[in-house]
């Protein structure tokens, strides 16, 4: 086994290598970049060492600078973990060149895989099932008419280099063909450098099922189970389950062979995933299922075969790596209960699921147990960066079959908070528990279809609102019983200011922001009180606040929430809902704020300021893009909120600046 190993990746991954390798005794170097030098994984390693810039061309991606690192401090092989340069083969051959061990597949065998054509000729010649359809190196416009009339429709134009959704087109008749063929094309040039496509039969509802194999470099190959992949936005995965709810013992059985058989056809070692595409329609005994692609290194949703297995991924890695055989044969893997994994995002849904970027001034994760698992690479105080993927961690759960685990995974949701970037945190919340999921029916193109169906609803949740109140109020009063105990005279009703008044209850006003403002009134103290808002009246009673957990009578019916206060904001939630609230004071005017508001362009998230598109005293429609910021890879235009005249610009071109900075002004 290797004494020393260094880590060529950072985040959630870098952390969960190091955990299996100090459990085995294995010294760890980590590299960052100069963004990341404070961040977990840097903490967590051994050794680490700088290799660049925040961009990953400057760092992560710097394969020689990882080597030299390698080479300075012993390493005597690289884990690549996922993403950057875990799927590349020149890379793989380099580290192999300078004497090193690559823990993954070899070059050889990514560079089968590399081309989507290539791999599926190989796979139907191995006799994996494959979708019907043309893989060509003829890329004529005509003769690719001709194909795609030979397969049928509906159908997919897909770009045969590269992945992540980029280059595909679904052409439901011949006349929409050649169109979607030219934009399909343009796309896999610009995003891949060749425009090189392929034609595939497209099944429509599909599911998308993944299984986990294993070879060594003594010729052994095997699975592990599946992974049911089905939940998906745009082509990425938002939930992940193992085993599948809708596989049959048949299916599962003849899909597992033809992963193993897809590893012996490229002579397969280490952790990879064979990706296949099932279709809904037919009987069992029926061939519905075929080869998409083989992700050649550890995938994400690693953890939810962990969980069903008992079995360490990682170790499995480092072990085969260092030359010995798989640890177990086929007729030793077993499966137990059932795991679900979701990724908590700094993005907001609401807004087209925009990435976010910032300080997490609060993260409060479920506590790890038995059931629970956090996969994590930044803790409270960390930044997001503008720079890399922003996942804040992935939440595993594990239980002994498949309703009890989406409890589990429920209750975990209900117990995050964050603060600092928006998260998706709700959206997973209702995600959870909407039919599709509980049901075991969603496809892969259901969360594009019905995506309104997991947004935020517009309607206001009165018992949440009047929870959020009754947290403020006690909140109010408990400050005040601390003031009146540190009074000359403690005793006196006087010195309390919890609303109470001799002879009648006190009136106290709360204001809150939540996109808009929103003002309450509230009579009494001591958890029994009145609240109004726009002429209506509730009554809340016997309100008790112990921890984190908020008991209330609300208009005669009880209720629990789970309340806490979070800075200056309130976060309650009844356990299947959550609303945050910020607390505002009552001076502030509304309509003050909100022509400051609608004053002001703000830079949603920290980036760089790429185009300047107006100039002071120019007259703009509401709509107007004014400034195009850059980040997270993408381009963000900045327009204008209302019709008026620029009054002035403050970034220019070329420029970074910070989340929430005012980038631009109209007149008043």
């Amino acid at each position: 086994m290797f004494s020393t190993i260094l880590i060529a990746n950072r985040g959630e991954i870098a952390c969960r290598v190091i955990r299996t390798a100090r459990k085995l005794g294995i010294r760890t170097v980590a590299v960052f970049s100069e963004a990341d030098a404070d961040a977990q994984h840097v903490r967590l390693a051994d050794e680490a060492h700088c290799i660049g810039g925040p961009s990953p061309a400057d760092s992560y991606l710097r394969g020689d600078a990882i080597l030299d690192v390698a080479k300075k401090t012993g390493a005597q092989a690289i884990h690549p973990g996922y993403g950057f340069l875990s799927e590349n083969a020149d890379f793989a051959d380099a580290v192999q060149a300078a004497g090193l061990v690559f823990i993954g597949p070899s070059g050889n065998s990514m560079r089968k895989m590399g081309s989507k054509a290539g791999a599926k000729d190989l796979m139907a010649a191995a006799g994996v099932p494959v979708v019907p359809g043309y893989t060509g190196a003829d890329q004529s416009p005509d003769l690719l008419q001709r194909e795609a009339d030979r397969i049928g429709y509906p159908l997919m134009i897909k770009a045969a280099h590269g992945g992540g959704g980029k280059g595909m087109r679904i052409v439901r008749n011949a006349g929409e063909f050649l169109a979607n063929l030219e934009s399909c094309q343009r796309e896999a040039k610009n995003a891949f450098g060749k425009d090189r496509v392929l034609l595939e039969r497209y099944i429509e509802h599909p599911r998308h099922i993944e299984i986990q194999i294993f070879g060594d470099a003594h010729g052994n190959a095997i699975h592990l189970g599946e992974r049911e992949c089905s939940a998906q936005r745009r082509y990425q995965k938002v939930l992940e389950e193992s085993p599948s709810p809708f596989l049959t013992p048949e299916l599962r059985a003849a899909m597992g062979a033809a992963a193993v058989q897809a590893a012996h056809a490229i002579d397969y070692a280490n952790a990879g995933t064979v990706e296949f595409i099932v279709g809904q329609g037919g009987p069992a005994s029926e061939v519905n299922f075929y080869f998409m692609e083989i992700n050649t290194r550890l995938q994400v949703e690693h953890p939810v075969t962990e969980e069903v297995t008992g079995l360490d991924l990682v170790e499995w890695q480092l072990r085969i790596a260092a030359g010995q055989p798989l640890p177990l044969a086929q007729q030793d893997i077993v499966q137990r209960g059932h795991a679900i994994e979701v990724r908590l995002y700094a993005e907001d849904p609401d807004a087209g699921f925009l990435p976010g970027s910032g300080t997490l001034h609060t993260l409060r994760l479920p506590a790890p147990t038995r059931n629970i698992r956090i996969d994590s690479g930044v803790v409270e105080g960390d930044t997001v960066t503008i720079f890399y993927d922003p996942m804040i961690a992935k939440l595993i759960v594990h239980d002994s079959d498949r309703p009890r685990a989406l409890a589990r995974l429920r209750e975990a949701l209900a117990q995050c908070v964050i603060r600092g970037p928006k998260s998706n945190v709700g959206f997973l919340e209702r995600l959870v528990r909407h039919p599709a999921i509980v049901g075991g029916t969603i496809d892969t193109g259901y969360l594009d279809r019905h995506l309104d169906e997991f947004l935020a609803p517009p309607r206001e949740d009165t018992a949440l609102l009047l929870a959020a109140a009754t947290l403020q109020l006690l909140l109010q009063e408990a400050a005040a019983r601390d003031a009146a105990a540190r009074a000359s005279d403690p005793t006196s009703p006087w010195a309390s200011a919890d609303g109470w008044r001799l002879g009648h209850a006190g009136t106290r006003r709360l204001a809150f922001g939540n996109g808009e403002r929103i003002e309450l009134t509230a009579h009494g103290h001591g958890g029994e009180y009145r609240i109004e808002r726009d002429g209506a009246a509730h009554l809340v009673s016997g309100a008790r606040l112990d921890g984190d957990a908020l008991t209330l009578r609300l208009d005669g019916g009880m209720r629990r929430f789970r309340a806490l206060p979070d800075g200056d904001d309130v976060l309650v939630h009844d356990g299947d809902a959550r609303l945050r609230l910020r607390v505002e004071p009552m001076y502030r005017s509304l309509a003050g704020a909100d022509a400051s508001a609608e004053s002001r362009i703000r830079a949603p998230m920290p980036g760089r300021v790429v185009l300047v598109q107006a100039k002071p005293g120019d007259a703009l429609n509401a709509g107007d893009v004014v400034l195009v910021l850059e980040a997270m890879k993408m381009e963000l235009a900045l327009k204008a909120p209302r019709d008026g005249v620029l009054a002035d610009i403050r970034a220019q071109a070329g420029e970074f600046v910070e989340a929430d900075a005012v980038l631009a002004t109209l007149e008043p």
